[in-house]
């Protein structure tokens, strides 16, 4: 699977390439129809994510719970693939460029963010977490060139506003827990830089099994983490809302997310993929208010405008822009 939105190389497996043409509608990275279900869908069950960790993480403790998050969605993906008759082995010199994207992708991600939802609400953790849009910007400058179109600069301005919305007095209560705070800037930017790592490599195998490998991987580090730092939880005593909590991050977000995540980065440059999960938090901090529960009031409604008018900027004007200038 080529990772960049030019073609697949000439030797890949016919696998791959037909997975890089699935990928996209054209050449342009527009990802067309499908990327943006795919955006709508991750949207969804990535911001309903987040009241099922705290959930999850008032019983389970963070590197065990993280372990089976990334079990769950490596061996998923690659059973998945595996029964679809989808080539698994990625070539030898693909493996340190799996373990540097896991490294950044998977592992920083999942224990900051661990530790982070622990340690803050789960509403407010989220929005700190779409920080990333911000870094992967910054990364795909230094690491691919990519050069940032106005719409995309202005996608990153209306996002980075309806964040500052969303967390403004909020900022109180960060400084009073700094550790979670710094513990989601630290996994937003590690998983900028992944998502950079992981567009700009071509891969020879389809997208599925490409982020199966980078869970699998990032299992071995983190369950080798939770052995050393954490006794084995308890399980028996976990309440049922636990329970559900658990599966529902193991079988939605780890499995669909993960797939549909790396997906929209194939179909999308990686800052446009990145500008499009501004949504989630949103969705993040309303769940959190039914679920837990957490307020909604005007400054989530200001986010909402100023995220979508981001989404605008950096998903339609680009596809208006291109209909206009071929009319």
């Amino acid at each position: 699977m080529q990772a960049s939105n030019e073609g697949a190389a000439p030797d890949l497996p016919e696998a791959a390439r037909a997975d890089g043409r699935a990928a996209s509608d054209g050449s342009d990275g527009s990802g067309g129809t499908a990327g943006l279900l795919l955006i709508a869908g991750l949207t969804v069950v990535w911001g309903c994510n987040w009241p099922f960790i705290k959930i999850a993480l008032s019983e389970a403790p963070v590197w065990w719970f993280r372990a089976g998050c990334v079990i769950a969605g490596g061996a998923g993906l690659l059973a998945i693939s595996a029964a679809s008759g989808a080539r698994l082995r990625p070539r030898a010199k693909e493996v340190p460029k799996l373990i540097g994207c896991s490294v950044f992708a998977i592992i920083g991600w999942h224990v900051f963010t661990g530790y982070g939802v622990a340690n803050m609400g789960a509403g407010r953790a989220s929005i700190i977490a779409y920080t990333m849009p911000l870094w992967a910007a910054l990364f795909s400058v230094f690491l691919i060139g990519e050069r940032l179109r106005a719409s995309t600069i202005a996608g990153l301005v209306f996002g980075a506003g309806g964040l500052a919305a969303l967390i403004g007095p909020d900022i109180v209560a960060i400084e009073a827990t700094p550790l979670g705070a710094i513990c989601m800037l630290a996994a937003a930017a590690s998983w900028g830089l992944g998502t950079v790592l992981f567009k700009r490599t071509e891969w020879s195998t389809p997208v599925a099994v490409t982020t199966g490998w980078l869970l699998v991987i990032g299992a071995v580090a983190i369950t080798a983490g939770a052995f050393v730092l954490e006794p084995f939880p308890d399980v028996a005593r976990f309440k049922m809302s636990t329970w559900i909590a658990i599966a529902y991050v193991f079988l939605l977000p780890m499995i669909f997310g993960q797939w549909a995540f790396y997906k929209i980065v194939n179909l999308f440059s990686p800052t446009t993929a990145a500008v499009a999960t501004m949504m989630v938090p949103v969705i993040g901090v309303i769940s959190s208010s039914l679920m837990i529960p957490e307020p909604v009031g005007e400054r989530d409604l200001i986010a909402l405008a100023l995220i979508s008018a981001a989404l605008f900027s950096v998903l339609v004007l680009p596809t208006l822009g291109r209909r206009g200038g071929g009319q």
